[in-house]
């Protein structure tokens, strides 16, 4: 039997999960090469800053400031750098020079990913990108070989840990947004500057990812609908835990048909939702993440586990650099993505779903019918409706007791997002409703 050749693989990025690479690299190199039927040997570990300090050691020979020169001298290359250049050129200049390429960078694929996978099938490379969503969890692998003869009709995600780790907090602890977020700051959940994580940036990378994937159809980043989880009070989790339901911040992409012109589409959305406590989703805790798939032969699956973590992450990449490997060992080109069904991107007015909205209204007759009518107006058919009615203090110096309000909160039945702006809408400039102070959508019914 004739030996192959060891592999030269590049590392390019030292933080969290680069070094963690390196280093389970060279740990476990002899077992890697027994699975791939190669050596692999770790060629260098490109950085910015040589001096910079390390969760892994790096032996010191290994690290270089010349990426270029390291990629021209490999067979497969790791991105671990992130961001959007000078990743994207470093990918391309690996592709086009014979390499195949592993990355862990959402941001990138969101954003760049068909003109990446275009040079990929035209060169004959292959791009790896398994811990790109959902960090150790396998869910890219799943979508693109596993169900790519099924028919998805929907992914529900909790793809950022950060975000779930404050709202789990919020939901069991009775913590404040702002003292969830202190606490995840505090362990390392949260960034110094979070914005990327509760404004829903994060996610709706990754949701854009799934979404190419599970369709087949290119979903370009912009296309995502996205809220973040700012907006979301201590009341509203309170209320929803009396409910029966859990917040989540939740990557929603679906195919559905749009009710007003008929056309089968993909809908992309990020956003905070109510999920009963009975649904899968409702049970994950911390900074895990899950994806919950339904399909049309498979039916239901979910995919649970740690979606960060240096080692973690690192898991997904090894996978990975050993497929890249037993590529090389047994030949063949490059597996090109299956993105050629085309659907039409269906914006946010076209979804269907169930809502939950809470009102602060004056208590006087005729306010809950007028209400009442006005969901009618606009075709959304209300289930149930709980009131909480409270007197207001009576004025300084004043007499008697001032008006007393009522919290309404009114739970819909499947209604059109465009239905249910419009009737918002029509709440707000309503003289009894003295404020909307939550829109909540329902998932996992």
């Amino acid at each position: 039997m004739i030996e192959y050749r060891n592999l030269r693989v590049a590392v390019l990025g030292a933080g969290s999960v680069g070094a963690q690479v390196a280093s389970l690299l060279l740990e476990h190199g002899d077992e890697l090469a027994s699975r791939v039927g190669a050596g692999l040997d770790l060629v260098g570990v490109a950085v910015r800053d040589p001096k910079a300090r390390r969760t892994a050691d790096i032996p010191k020979r290994l690290i270089t400031t010349d990426a270029e020169s390291l990629i021209l001298g490999a067979d497969i290359v790791v991105e671990l750098m992130g961001g959007l250049e000078p990743a994207r050129s470093y990918l391309e200049l690996a592709m086009n020079s014979g390499a195949d390429v592993i990355t862990a960078n959402k941001a990138l694929l969101a954003t760049h990913g068909p003109e990446l996978f275009a040079i990929a099938e035209q060169v004959g490379a292959q791009l790896y990108y398994e811990a790109a969503v959902g960090g150790a969890i396998p869910i890219i692998r799943p979508l693109r070989d596993s169900l790519a003869g099924d028919r998805v009709h929907r992914i529900l995600g909790i793809v950022n840990g950060t975000t779930n780790y404050i709202l789990d907090r919020m939901d069991t602890e009775g913590d404040t947004l702002e003292e969830a977020l202190a606490a995840a700051t505090e362990l390392g959940y949260a960034e110094a500057d979070p914005t990327a994580d509760i404004e829903g940036f994060d996610a709706a990378q990754k949701a854009s990812i799934l979404a190419s994937l599970a369709f087949h159809t290119t979903v370009p980043l912009e296309s995502v609908h996205r809220e973040g989880i700012t907006g979301v009070t201590h009341a509203q989790v309170q209320a929803a835990r009396d409910a029966g339901f859990v917040v989540k911040l939740l990557a929603v992409c679906e195919r559905l048909v749009d009710s007003a012109t008929g056309i089968e589409g993909v809908s992309t959305r990020v956003h905070p939702a109510l999920v009963p406590r009975t649904h899968p989703l409702a049970a994950v805790h911390g900074a895990n993440n899950a994806v919950f798939l339904e399909a049309e032969a498979a039916g239901s699956l979910m995919f649970y586990g740690a979606g960060a973590g240096g080692v973690q992450t690192a898991s997904a990449v090894l996978g990975d650099v050993v497929s890249a490997a037993r590529r090389h060992v047994v030949g063949g080109p490059g597996v090109a993505e299956s993105t050629s069904a085309g659907l039409p991107i269906l914006p946010i007015s076209s979804v269907t779903t169930r809502y939950q909205i809470t009102l602060e209204v004056a208590d006087r007759p005729g306010v809950l019918a007028r209400i009442a009518t006005l969901f009618s107006e606009h075709g959304v058919s209300v289930e149930a409706v709980h009131q909480t009615v409270r007197p207001l203090a009576a004025p300084a110096g004043g007499t008697g007791a001032a008006p007393a309000t009522a919290t309404l909160v009114i739970g819909t039945h499947e209604a059109t997002e465009s239905a249910l702006a419009a009737t918002v809408a029509s709440l707000t400039g309503t003289e009894s409703v003295a404020e909307v102070t939550s829109v909540l959508r329902v998932e996992g019914l």
